[in-house]
């Protein structure tokens, strides 16, 4: 309780600055500053992941792909084979509360979700049909199977070399299987410099893309039902960092408790609202993926497939799941299980809900309302699809707003543990305090600023991740296979305790 009143007291002092001194205020000033100085940083680090070699392919969606063709094929495509076992163990099955661990397999992959499912789904899938047409789908659809790989094998590491302390807290992510890792396979001063750079890289892309970038675009969010909100910004982002500050206070069990709630219900009403549309259209329903398929191969569908998938505009469409940066693997690690295997694949679960599930209802709602051909929203993704659904459902804007607002808040609140695993890594345990102050303040940040620069450098830093993800599970990779034939040879056997 020390730590939300220490919140609130700061952000008080700060909310009331903002709403007598307004866009001049000193603090708006040397943001404004600092906007301006990473510009150059922006732009640089943009030429080498966005470079495409005359592709097309930016590089990072290229490593991204890359590395889910890799695992996919090297595995033995694990993720469609355990697939029917993966939803017996979200259902709890296998779930022994004896094992050691902090959150159960359902709360880990709901942690991750959150972190994931959010404007990417609602923004990026249009900005990706509106520039390359239905087609871009497919694309999206393809990356998000090969992605599933991803998640399988970070994840299985995730449990193979977290750190579980005595009090029975968890610490685990990339940082731990890169050192760990690679020490043991030969390359110690590889490992450390991979874990040191993922943390580094996590850190930014958590208070960010992770935190200011979500609370900057509920807000744009809810001043489209009412400018009221844009008038009083400084006075939502204070609500909305109390809120973040009141959850990530009690760790991972209690962001997997609120997630566990919060990402079903989200969802549900995303989809509900959704499938309306579809339904009151499901005669055109088939013309639509015969048209989405039809035109998957065309360039103008190849270069949507690959804007959607590349960090431009309002960012990720069809790696919206993230798979492959490595994150998701922090969620898992706090999973009560002693099967590193299992957790994998749990986790493999997200990219099909995030992308095959939730993205191709979203691209129907576009496609079947026709907005995608309006030429005044290409390009606006949050706005197209918001028109979607307005046309077909009268006041449907507002649902969409409260459903931005869901997502974005519990990206937040997963991505501050993540980045919190982070500094924990690099800084030790103890200086936690200084991470959770700074996380909240962001949040009120980037409610109240209009930071294109700062947002967009941590978004870049976010992809970054992929590189030592990468880089450092593929040189892991037969570890990962002998647990996963391991695991699958004893489940085929019938060794596995079942508890329901």
């Amino acid at each position: 309780m020390h730590l939300l009143y220490a919140i609130a007291a700061i952000l008080s002092c700060a909310g009331t600055a903002f709403a007598e001194q307004g866009e001049s205020s000193w603090i708006q000033d040397r943001l404004a500053g600092l906007d301006g100085l990473l510009g150059t940083t922006v732009d640089f680090l943009a030429t080498i992941l966005l470079f495409d070699f005359g592709t097309g392919v930016p590089l990072i969606v290229a490593v991204l792909l890359l590395g889910g063709i890799y695992y996919s094929f090297y595995l033995g495509w694990f993720s469609v084979r355990a697939f029917a076992h993966a939803i017996a163990v979200l259902r709890g099955v296998y779930d022994d509360p004896d094992d050691p661990g902090e959150i159960s397999h359902f709360k880990a992959l709901t942690s991750a979700l959150s972190a994931t499912i959010g404007l990417g789904n609602i923004a990026g899938v249009a900005v990706a049909i509106g520039t390359g047409g239905p087609g871009a789908l497919v694309w999206m659809m393809i990356t998000a199977i090969f992605g599933m790989s991803s998640k399988l094998a970070s994840c299985t590491l995730a449990i193979m070399y977290r750190t579980i302390h005595p009090d029975g807290r968890v610490a685990g992510g990339p940082m731990y299987y890169l050192e760990k890792g690679l020490e043991a396979r030969g390359f110690k001063a590889l490992g450390r410099t991979l874990a040191v750079l993922f943390a580094m890289l996590c850190i930014g892309g958590a208070l960010g893309g992770g935190n200011m970038f979500q609370s900057n675009q509920t807000v744009e969010a809810l001043a489209a039902v009412s400018p009221v909100f844009k008038s009083y910004n400084w006075l939502f982002g204070l609500i909305l960092a109390v809120l973040v500050g009141a959850v990530i206070i009690g760790g991972i069990r209690r962001i997997a408790t609120v997630t566990s709630r919060l990402v079903p219900t989200m969802c549900v009403l995303y989809v509900v609202s959704a499938l309306f549309i579809i339904l009151s259209n499901i005669g055109e329903v088939p013309a639509m993926f015969a048209l989405i398929f039809s035109e998957a191969f065309t360039g103008r569908a190849v270069e949507g497939g690959v804007l959607g998938i590349a960090i431009i505009g309002i960012t990720r469409a069809a790696f919206s799941n993230e798979a492959g940066i490595g994150s998701a693997a922090i969620a898992h690690s706090a999973a009560k299980t002693e099967e590193a295997a299992r957790e994998g694949i749990v986790a493999m679960v997200g990219p099909f809900i995030d992308t095959i599930v939730i993205c191709t209802m979203t691209a129907l709602v576009v496609l079947l309302t026709g907005v995608y051909q309006d030429p005044a929203l290409q390009g606006k993704g949050a706005e197209m699809t918001a028109t979607a659904f307005g046309s077909a459902i009268p006041g449907a804007e507002i649902v969409l707003a409260i459903v931005i607002c869901l997502f974005a808040y519990s990206t937040m609140i997963s991505w501050e543990y993540y980045g919190e695993r982070a500094w924990e890594y690099l800084f030790g345990s103890g200086s936690l305090m200084i991470f959770r102050l700074l996380f909240v303040a962001f949040v009120f940040i980037g409610a109240v600023t209009q930071l294109g620069n700062v947002i967009s450098f941590s978004d870049l830093m976010i992809l970054s991740m992929a590189f030592p993800n990468i880089v450092g599970g593929i040189i892991l990779s037969p570890l990962i296979k002998a647990r996963l034939q391991e695991y699958w040879g004893r489940l085929q056997r019938g060794e596995m305790q079942r508890f329901k």
